[in-house]
């Protein structure tokens, strides 16, 4: 008997693992910010994708300096954020926040909580735009 409850509760922690997790949105007035680097903050949405709501939201203060140079990636990773909706951003902060483990899908825009449940309905694409604004994203 042991066993089967064991087992039981392996596949509820794995199924925990599997189905809630941590999206983060670079934000300005509840709103996606326009470029990454220099939000007000991060909104983070801890969700249950099987049933495709948000469960809970905490708001992270935004490092300052350039978003691909400070220390936010580690940070989101370290809180759980397993993925990052963003409106535009260059490569290189696409590529720190990827060695991180951080999946980014960029092009979006609007209010934070209708991009979020916009995601959850499996409804956004990664645009692939680029800024090519400062020396950050060289």
């Amino acid at each position: 008997m042991p066993t089967i409850l064991f087992a039981t509760y392996a596949t509820f922690i794995y199924l925990l693992e599997v189905y809630i997790m941590k999206i983060a949105l670079p934000s300005r007035n509840n709103n996606i910010d326009d470029h990454f680097g220099h939000c007000e903050y991060y909104t983070i949405f801890t969700v249950d994708t099987q049933a495709r709501k948000i469960i809970d939201s905490e708001t992270l203060e935004s490092p300052a300096g350039c978003g691909c140079k400070s220390n936010i990636a580690s940070t989101l990773s370290d809180m759980g954020v397993k993925v990052l909706l963003a409106g535009n951003m260059g490569e290189g902060a696409v590529r720190v926040l990827s060695n991180a483990g951080i999946e980014v899908l960029r092009g979006c825009s609007g209010d934070v909580k209708s991009v979020a449940e916009k995601w959850l309905e499996g409804s956004l694409i990664d645009s692939g735009d680029s800024c090519h604004n400062h020396e950050c994203h060289n």
